[in-house]
């Protein structure tokens, strides 16, 4: 079956009632997602196939007082049943050119270097860097 692709915004809450294992990494959260959805300058693409959602991008708008605008991908997840079908793809295409409409003018993300999917799936947009970082967790509780 084919997929459609949803941007989200504020009330769309409903759309996530239904979502195939392994799209989030944990369950989602109704008042973190309307939280979410809130919030300006976060960003939610779906994949749905009928009502239920097999992939979602997420990501976030930065300004800066001294850098152009850029997004930052968040995450991307896509239902184990329904990889190799595009749907990464699809809504990564989305995010950036919503991100454009936003006045992006670049966009980053991170990734583990062992994700061979993930770094596949990135260096087909044929980045303008593509190095390793360091990641650091700071808990801020």
């Amino acid at each position: 079956m084919p997929f459609s692709l949803k941007r989200l915004s504020s009330g769309d809450d409903e759309l996530l009632a239904h979502v195939a294992p392994e799209v989030f990494d944990e369950p989602v959260e109704p008042d973190r997602l309307a939280a979410y959805l809130d919030t300006a300058g976060h960003l939610m693409v779906l994949a749905l196939e009928g009502d239920l959602v097999v992939g979602q991008c997420a990501g976030v708008i930065h300004r800066h007082p001294d850098k152009p605008t850029e997004l930052y991908v968040d995450e991307v997840g896509t239902a184990s049943t329904h990889r190799r079908q595009g749907i990464a793809r699809a809504m990564l295409g989305e995010l950036f050119r919503w991100g454009r409409e936003l006045g992006c003018d670049e966009a980053w993300l991170g990734t583990e270097l062992d994700n061979e999917a993930a770094n596949a799936l990135y260096r087909g947009y044929r980045p303008l860097e593509d190095e390793a970082i360091q990641y650091y967790l700071f808990d801020l509780g």
